[in-house]
């Protein structure tokens, strides 16, 4: 608490605004992008790296965060107030911090993979300054903030270890995958079954409620890879190569479809199914389904507007020489 009055003092407008911005590198919305981008693009098997990376970071963070209960910083200091922007974001208990988890997840996990040295230098700057502006905003302990860096180290450094030996053959990804399907499964029967949510002060309720949510999207979106990896692999097998305008059409699309549809399912789903649950883990499996197996199918027509247009090129050239 020392160090974040100390950060608290050292706040201006300017400051409050730029770390705001910066937080929201680990937060949910740049996980998908990030993923899907290197997916898309780039390439499909550290793709399926990442989600996997991130889906078991968050599974623990979300495990150790309700077993644990640590307040947030101004709970544990009524005195102490955070940038009032930074809280309504900062869902759950204190520790461990799931931004910090996050983006040391995919920005270390994009380290580990690049070999251009400007890149992987990107990438840690962002694992570090990322961290630090949960401390700055107030939203966060030291403590909370180192354990989930080092952390999702541990976590970067064994998923990969195992998802190396996973994905050279298709039975070893499903059964690298359905490993994962069964530690949401048990994470979700945790929060569900065994956790006693009767132990909670009613001001603490809320910390509950977003575990339970965080549990049943992380288990939809893992069904969600389940099923639409041997679509993927087998019958789509899309090629991740192409043009770079071609390549930032196919994201912009892309990325504006997938936030259509996390938005837009939520009001239907949640008319006809519990909300916050079962229509919450329907949403992310079909929103990974859409990733990973759906608009792919759609790659083909980008490569033939790249041909179109390398055709149009080089006519206009032959016409111009002649």
């Amino acid at each position: 608490m020392k160090l974040l009055w100390l950060l608290a003092e050292l706040r201006t407008p300017f400051l409050d605004k730029l770390f705001l911005l910066i937080t929201e590198l680990g937060g949910e919305l740049s996980f998908i992008a990030v993923a899907v981008i290197v997916f898309w693009c780039f390439s499909k098997k550290n793709g399926y790296l990442l989600l996997s990376v991130g889906f078991l970071g968050m599974v623990m963070n979300q495990f150790l965060k309700i077993s644990f209960k640590v307040l947030r910083p101004w709970d544990l200091d009524p005195h102490f107030e955070a940038v009032p922007e930074a809280v309504p974001d900062a869902g759950g208990f204190s520790f461990p911090s799931g931004h910090t988890q996050n983006s040391v997840g995919i920005f270390g996990t994009l380290a580990t993979i690049t070999k251009k040295w400007w890149v992987r230098a990107i990438c840690l700057s962002l694992s570090i300054i990322v961290p630090f502006s949960r401390m700055y905003l107030g939203v966060h302990t030291p403590l909370d903030v180192g354990f989930s860096f080092f952390f999702a180290i541990i976590v970067i450094y064994i998923t990969r270890m195992i998802f190396e030996l996973a994905y050279s053959s298709a039975k070893g990804m499903f059964i690298f995958l359905s490993s994962m399907g069964v530690i949401a499964v048990l994470f979700l029967v945790y929060v569900e079954f065994i956790f006693d949510p009767s132990t909670l002060a009613e001001s603490q309720m809320h910390n509950y409620v977003s575990a339970q949510k965080n549990a049943y999207m992380i288990l939809g979106a893992l069904i969600g890879v389940i099923i639409s990896f041997p679509i993927e692999r087998f019958l789509i097998k899309f090629d991740e190569k192409g043009k770079w305008y071609t390549q930032i059409l196919k994201v912009t699309i892309g990325l504006l479809l997938v936030l259509g549809l996390l938005n837009g399912l939520k009001l239907p789903l949640n008319a006809i199914l519990p909300e916050n649950t079962i229509a919450r883990s329907v949403r992310y499996g079909i929103v990974v389904v859409f990733v990973i197996a759906v608009y792919p199918i759609s790659f083909k027509w980008f490569r033939r507007l790249e041909d179109a247009i390398e055709k149009r090129r080089i006519a206009k050239k032959y016409s111009k020489d002649k």
